[in-house]
């Protein structure tokens, strides 16, 4: 198929050069020439402007994936496409927006023919090779459309002991990715995912601060120990219940620096924890572990635990995310 890609960072080179691997034509725009001339090179067609993004793009109905910062950014970039493409034309949002916003833009572009599709992408860096899990939403004739392009960026089964009961043809969630529900729906459940991940990295995050302190002068002698946590972490990959990606990370990350002393324990949030909250509180239901979660990257802004340092070890293995004392780093 023939995609437009829109945002040439982290993810969204990495997701073009996924897409040419397996024949798909992309045409690329950033607002930075260096990413366009990258990804030329690797045999993209790279437009200067989005006006010429979308008139490079031949085959109908046209497909443009956005995949950039939510906020104001993806805002006016989805608004100047919609002024540029055509009845029956497909806008694909693959970054982070809120899924009210998604609910608001659909109907906007329902209105002009043109459809639109939310996809929560999770991946970080690691995507060109490991491939990405997808949670779409959007109409179901449209995400149809589009199957190869998920189906190529998806991991695949791959070497995931399938679950008991899963016979036959492997299906679309089994291959890492879903048509969620209408428009919204990928990004909601992608929020919620993003949630559950805070809550999973802050109980991996305190654990090694406990682990770290074992030898803490305010303990008695008798009971201090000075423990591996490089070896623990990499014990515990290895037929553990605690076993996971996230914890694969936090292994790299102790095997080069115990001490992670290239990081200031400063944890940004990127938006999706925030949001996961207000609609525990809109459906009143509790989500204790999730929200102080969250409030502990508040608190890691003014004073900086062991613990803070790996789950900032943690957001930068898998997202790239580099912390400054300002907030810096792209949200994932």
């Amino acid at each position: 198929m023939q995609l437009g890609l829109i945002g040439l960072g982290h993810m969204g080179g990495n997701i073009a050069r996924r897409l040419m691997r397996a024949g798909h034509k992309c045409v690329v725009f950033d607002a930075k020439p260096e990413p366009r001339a990258a990804l030329a090179k690797d045999g993209a067609s790279a437009a200067d402007s989005l006006e010429t993004l979308v008139k490079g793009l031949t085959e109908k109905p046209r497909a443009v994936w956005v995949m950039l910062p939510a906020g104001k950014i993806t805002e006016d970039t989805v608004q100047r496409l919609a002024g540029m493409m055509e009845k029956g034309d497909i806008i694909i949002d693959g970054g982070n927006s809120y899924y009210k916003d998604d609910l608001r833009r659909s109907k906007e572009l329902e209105a002009k023919g043109i459809h639109y599709v939310d996809v929560g992408t999770s991946g970080g860096v690691w995507g060109l090779d490991r491939g990405y899990c997808m949670m779409i939403g959007g109409p179901k004739d449209a995400v149809r459309h589009l199957d190869p392009i998920f189906g190529t960026l998806a991991p695949g089964i791959g070497e995931v002991e399938r679950t008991p009961g899963r016979d036959g043809e492997p299906s679309q969630a089994e291959r890492g990715y879903i048509h969620a529900g209408p428009a919204g729906a990928g990004h909601f459940v992608k929020m919620i995912h993003n949630g559950i991940e805070y809550g999973m990295m802050q109980a991996f995050a305190e654990g090694f601060d406990i682990l770290r302190n074992k030898n803490s002068t305010n303990l008695p002698e008798a009971e201090r120990m000075d423990l591996n946590l490089a070896d623990i972490s990499e014990v515990w990959r290895r037929g553990s219940v605690v076993s996971s990606w996230l914890l694969d990370l936090t292994a790299a990350a102790l095997h080069k620096d115990q001490a992670l002393s290239s990081f200031s324990g400063f944890v940004q949030d990127s938006g999706e924890g925030r949001w996961t909250i207000e609609a525990a509180i809109e459906e009143a239901v509790p989500a204790d572990v999730l929200s102080a979660s969250l409030y502990a990257r508040f608190r890691s802004r003014q004073e900086h635990t062991f613990g803070e340092k790996v789950l900032s070890a943690m957001r930068f293995a898998f997202g790239g995310h580099v912390e400054t004392p300002k907030g810096g780093g792209a949200p994932r």
